[in-house]
């Protein structure tokens, strides 16, 4: 019996023990498995593109959070580690709303883990796209004094002419009103084309528009998409006071359209000019007299301009009345008349300008890369057209022997009446003719070195007649590179001195003449639809990537070893626009 009992305290012992046992090792499991993260998405957002929302949730990690991973639209778009003892955090993360349909979302998931890498539910935050709300037309007509500004968020339409400042006569009357006209980048202007509308800063006052790169500014056409032309509206006209060679010094611009320009302050300040695009301007005032797409009267240098895109003009892209202004980074494209034209007296400097023909696109008076007068009937008056131009290509129409032109294409630099301009380091080619220094003062001019041409190449087109400008071709237009005869119907022998033209031209600085265009390294594609390629085959046997030099011209001069506009940058990336056809401006 005694023994009984032992035994039965001795298993009820080691049954104790176990049990336990047991339950602690039970208690101890439980302990080490925390509840898994909770996340919580945030409301819903919306925004128009461009517009910044906060892509929010709230998140919850008993066991220490470890990472927040989030996807956008299934690709990776933030991660997110956090420290020790972390257990809960107020997740945000700015988002620019991308430039998608409007109605169309943007799903963000975002998953939590936590430090004993258990992975929460996958948890969505919406991005819904907003509609962009219709711009405000505003409508401007009469005259603007004091100081305006014209904002991006607003389209401004001209009706009529629009005028900054009241001076609309010959002489200044005591007193008159004058404005400042301010305008925001990335705003858009539309000329009314039943009433000619047109923007002209008369004398005294001032334009700032100073786009960026990013956002131009642009004056366009107001017709949709596919009704564009060109003439639909008037274009940008500045009047400075800065001198001129017109009698008195004063003089009202083509059209009478009060126009007035000129005056003794030849660092007269009209404002500026950056990043601005004048598209589908040139309406006629009367026959025959178009506003050309911008046009300077006698601005002086105290006016900067630089980065301007005149594209689909009805007469000239650029026009200078006489004065003293400064420019860079001109873009003359597929206009009518001229790209550059040049007259009364201007004496400013301009440097990297480009000029591109449509192979239709010319005017009945002809149409020309350059052309350049001192005056109308060749007077010689002072001050002289004598302005310094470097840095310049020019891309006529003729791409191929087999692209058929208009007869009215001329010269891709028609130089007369009595001026005296300088051009340097310039390239042209696809004109039936290059250079034609038409007249005897102007002749005399160039024997006297006062009309200059330096480091000019001049380039055929192959297969286009026996010298690559038509001559010997079947059609008109036909040429030369550089006219040795006047265009008269019996032509007439030109000479400079005892020379030949062709001959005088190859005898000065670093002046070629190229049998075909393909060789100076330039891209076909300056011949084609759409934005072009600026890039210059340094390998060409002619290529124009050297030969250049701006050493002599002035400290306005940007440094360029390089023939035309072009050296390895193109300053027309961005804000430049080649197809303006289909860009969608009202809306």
């Amino acid at each position: 019996m005694i023994k009984f009992q032992k035994y039965f305290r001795l298993l009820a012992s080691a049954t104790l023990l176990f049990s336990t046992a047991a339950f602690v090792s039970s208690c101890q499991e439980e302990e080490v498995i925390p509840p898994a993260p909770i996340v919580s998405a945030g409301t819903e957002a919306s925004g128009i593109p461009g517009a910044k929302v906060n892509v929010t949730a709230s998140i919850s990690a008993p066991g220490g959070l470890k990472t927040v991973t989030v996807l956008k639209n299934g690709v990776a778009f933030d991660t997110k580690t956090y420290a020790d003892g972390v257990t809960a955090d107020n997740y945000t993360k700015e988002y620019t709303v991308e430039n998608l349909a409007a109605g169309a979302s943007v799903n963000f998931t975002i998953i939590a883990t936590d430090a004993k890498n258990q992975a929460s539910a996958p948890t969505t935050f919406t991005v819904k796209v907003a509609a962009i709300p219709p711009k405000e037309i505003v409508t401007v007509r009469g005259v603007l004094t004091g100081n305006i500004t014209w904002t991006k968020n607003k389209i401004y339409k001209l009706v009529g002419f629009v005028r900054v400042g009241g001076d609309t006569t010959d002489v200044t009357p005591a007193g008159v009103a004058v404005g400042t006209l301010t305008i925001e980048p990335g705003t858009v202007i539309i000329g009314d084309r039943a009433s000619k509308g047109t923007l002209i800063i008369q004398r005294g006052s001032k334009i700032i528009a100073e786009g960026t790169a990013a956002e131009p500014i642009v004056f366009t056409s107001e017709r949709a998409v596919g009704e564009r032309e060109p003439g639909d509206w008037g274009g940008l006209v500045i009047c400075g006071k800065a001198k001129n060679n017109l009698p008195n010094g004063v003089g009202q611009l083509e059209g009478s359209y009060k126009g007035w320009h000129g005056g003794a302050d030849d660092a007269d300040n009209s404002g500026s000019l950056k990043y601005v695009r004048v598209e589908y301007a040139g309406v006629p005032i009367n026959p025959n007299q178009e506003v050309n797409s911008f046009t300077f009267g006698s601005v002086g240098s105290g006016t900067k301009m630089e980065y301007l895109m005149a594209t689909f003009g009805l007469d000239d892209s650029f026009e200078w009345f006489g004065g003293t202004a400064n420019a860079k980074y001109l873009i003359a494209y597929k206009g009518l008349d001229d790209d550059f034209d040049v007259d009364n007296g201007f004496r400013g400097n301009v440097q990297f300008g480009i000029g591109i023909r449509g192979a239709t696109q010319a005017d009945q008076s002809g149409s020309n890369g350059f052309e350049v007068d001192n005056d109308g009937q060749g007077n010689p008056r002072e001050p002289y057209t004598s302005g310094t131009f470097s840095n310049f290509t020019l891309i006529g129409a003729k791409g191929s022997a087999a692209t058929s032109i208009s007869p009215l294409f001329q010269n891709a630099f028609h130089l007369r009446r009595n001026n005296k301009v300088k051009i340097h380091n310039t390239f042209a080619t696809g004109y039936p003719n290059g250079v034609y220094i038409d007249g005897a003062t102007t002749s005399a001019n160039a024997l006297n070195g006062e009309l200059v041409l330096n480091n000019v190449v001049l380039a055929g087109v192959d297969g286009w007649g026996t010298n690559g400008f038509g001559q010997g071709f079947a059609s008109e237009p036909r040429g030369f590179a550089v006219r040795d005869v006047n265009t008269a119907t019996t032509p007439a022998a030109l000479a400079i001195g005892t020379q030949l033209p062709s001959v005088w031209f190859l005898a000065q600085k670093g002046n070629k003449v190229v049998p075909n265009y393909v060789n100076t390294g330039i891209s076909a594609s300056l011949f084609q639809v759409g934005r072009p390629s600026f890039a210059i085959a340094a390998g060409a046997s002619a290529s124009i990537a050297t030969g250049g030099s701006t050493t002599g011209l002035g400290s306005f001069f940007t440094a360029a070893d390089y023939i035309g506009a072009f050296g390895t940058t193109d300053w027309t990336a961005t804000w430049a626009e080649f197809s303006p056809q289909s860009v969608v401006y009202i809306k």
